[in-house]
Parts: C-alpha cells; structure tokens; sequence
C-alpha cells in the first residue's frame, strides 16, 4: 500500500496521485495525476490543483468545460470521465462509479459525477466522492475505501458504516467530516461500528 494523507475533508493523496485536492497553499507540483470527483467548491479547487500539479501531470475530471476552462492542462492531458466507464492513465486502470444522493438535493444523479476505483500496484482504490450508499457502490470490491461519513451532504457514519460492513474492504478510511460538515468526534464513533476484521485509518483528526 503507497503512503496515504488526507489533507481536509475529502483532499486524498495516495502516492503521487491526488484526489479533490483542496486547501493546499504551497506549491508542492509532485503530483502525477489529479482525480477530480465533482465540481463542488471543496473538491474542485483551481488553488491547490495549480499547486500540485506538474507540466506532465495528468488531470482526470467529469465532463464539464465551464470547469475545465479554468485549469490549464495541455487537452491530451486531460480525460474527461462519465460514470459506468473504465479508463487509463499513465499506467494506472480505474473506472467510474455514480455517486450522487438518494434523498437531498446536492448531488443529482443526473450530474454524471462519480466516484473511482482505481488499481494502484495491484490494489484495488475506492474513492467514493460525495454519495449515500447507492446499489452501484455495492457492487465494488476493493481493498481501501473511502468513504463519505459526514452526513447533510453525504451519507453519514452510521449508513457509511453498514456499507462498510457489507462491502468488507481490507481497510476503510472516513473522509468527509471535521470542517465543513461534521464533528471531529465522528471517526471514532464510525471506527466503533465497524467489524473487527477491517482496518480503520482515522487521517482526519
């Protein structure tokens, strides 16, 4: 497994590979490839992904030009990404799951956003974005998820926890809580609700 950080809520970097990166103040520019989920403000931020990103990085996005316009990537930098869909970047296969809300009005399916499972050294990635457990999502098998617990948004720790259980994945981290939405005190009380047999990383703290 590469080295995991979470940034803030939902700002993930897996190696060099950044998803949502949000918040990032200083210019760091070792990213190889930029995952963008949605275009919501805390997961598309021009800021940090100017940050992060390198002449070569590989910018990965829904497709949405009102958006993209305002990053400057070379087009054959750039994939522009639908759910139900599997893709390549660099060496890197991942493919694309819904992720939107069962019953609130922040993510509509009919946004086309997704989530992505990407396979990094032979692991498998969940990267849920901003979702409820929808029937999609439970269709995917990995090895590390992470997954939304926030509530308001988002599913919160007890629905996250049960989609845990079921899906079983190696190690699980909660993203999705602490600042914008959701208390502090929500990892450990979603870790408490989680089966003995899967890894809880609290990176949010």
């Amino acid at each position: 497994m590469r080295e995991v950080s979470i940034n803030t809520q939902s700002s993930i970097k897996i190696g060099d590979i950044y998803f949502d990166p949000f918040e990032i103040h200083e210019p760091v520019h070792d990213a190889s490839v930029i995952f963008v989920t949605h275009t919501h403000y805390d997961h598309f931020d021009v800021e940090s992904i100017n940050n992060v990103k390198k002449d070569d990085t590989y910018l990965v996005i829904v497709d949405d030009d009102e958006y993209i316009n305002k990053v400057d990537f070379d087009e054959n930098h750039i994939i522009r990404v639908k759910p139900n869909n599997s893709y390549k970047v660099l060496d890197y296969d991942f493919y694309t799951v819904p992720s939107y809300n069962l019953d609130k009005i922040f993510h509509k399916k009919e946004y086309n956003w997704v989530g992505y499972v990407v396979i990094i050294d032979n692991e498998t990635y969940y990267i849920m974005g901003d979702t409820d457990p929808v029937d999609e999502a439970y269709n995917v098998k990995c090895d590390y998820l992470f997954v939304p617990i926030g509530g308001y948004y988002t599913m919160n720790f007890k629905q996250a926890s049960k989609f845990t259980n079921e899906v079983k994945p190696k190690e699980v981290f909660p993203i999705h809580y602490g600042s914008i939405v959701g208390d502090m005190s929500m990892g450990e009380k979603f870790r408490k609700m989680i089966d003995s047999d899967i890894k809880v990383n609290i990176l949010i703290k």
